[in-house]
């Protein structure tokens, strides 16, 4: 177990499983300490209770709606309550529904889609940011999509939220600095539990033919980047989207 964060308060969205959870269990074995909030105290509960056996961790949970701008604030009054700070924020929670037709898009639908995957991510980074500049600095690291960049065919508002997210990106980076790095993870299709809904003949045949590496990512393979933008070694990195995508983009 490494102590590059040590003493660290890190919160991350959507933390209890997936990426999320990749990332929690990746912070947690480098010293930090850890806000992990999702829809579900149950899966944040069980996640905390896993880092706490396998790195002594201490993690505050919370059951949190990141569309709900009020319980976003009441979410980070509650971490702050609890530990004292933020010096890392993980816009990582996202939805991407399925439709079976652009015409069978909903508001509702529509109007969710967004409150996840920007909305909420434009709170948290206003009012964590605005508390990191004036307590000396931090690190904001957002989970873009390469949807953002290319077609995304039956994903057309989840591809337009993360391509926002990516411009909130480089002008919170700009309205923060320079105290405050601002960074963006632009993933690809990764093997979470949301792939047990895929098809994955089909998919492997897709990755064959259009990703570079020629499959799916595993969520282990985010961490690196995760630590890297959070971390000193990124000191002169602000305002950048990287991509972890197998050359999908």
């Amino acid at each position: 177990m490494g102590e590059l964060f040590k003493d660290q308060v890190v919160l991350i969205t959507g933390g209890s499983r997936g990426l999320g959870r990749a990332m929690a269990e990746g912070f947690a074995a480098e010293g930090a300490k850890l806000a992990i909030v999702s829809r579900k105290i149950e899966a944040c509960d069980a996640a905390a209770e896993a880092m706490r056996a396998a790195y002594g961790s201490e993690v505050f949970t919370r059951a949190t709606h990141v569309g709900d701008w009020d319980d976003l604030d009441a979410m980070v009054e509650a971490v702050i309550a609890h530990f004292g700070k933020i010096d890392v924020l993980i816009n990582n929670a996202g939805m991407s529904p399925l439709y079976p037709a652009l015409t069978e898009v909903s508001e509702a639908l529509f109007d969710k889609v967004v409150s996840v995957n920007l909305k909420g991510p434009f709170r948290l980074m206003a009012n964590v940011g605005d508390r990191m500049m004036r307590s000396g600095g931090g690190s904001i690291i957002n989970i873009s999509s390469s949807a953002s960049v290319t077609k995304s065919p039956n994903s057309e508002p989840y591809g337009a939220a993360k391509s926002g997210l990516n411009a909130l990106t480089r002008s919170f980076a700009a309205a923060y600095g320079p105290s405050v790095r601002v960074n963006c993870i632009m993933a690809g299709p990764f093997l979470t539990d949301i792939a047990d809904a895929w098809d994955m003949e089909a998919f492997n045949a897709r990755a064959e033919a259009s990703i570079p590496l020629q499959r799916g990512g595993e969520p282990d393979e985010i961490v690196a980047a995760a630590l890297y933008f959070a971390g000193s070694g990124a000191s002169f990195t602000t305002g950048a989207i990287l991509a972890v995508d197998g050359g999908s983009h």
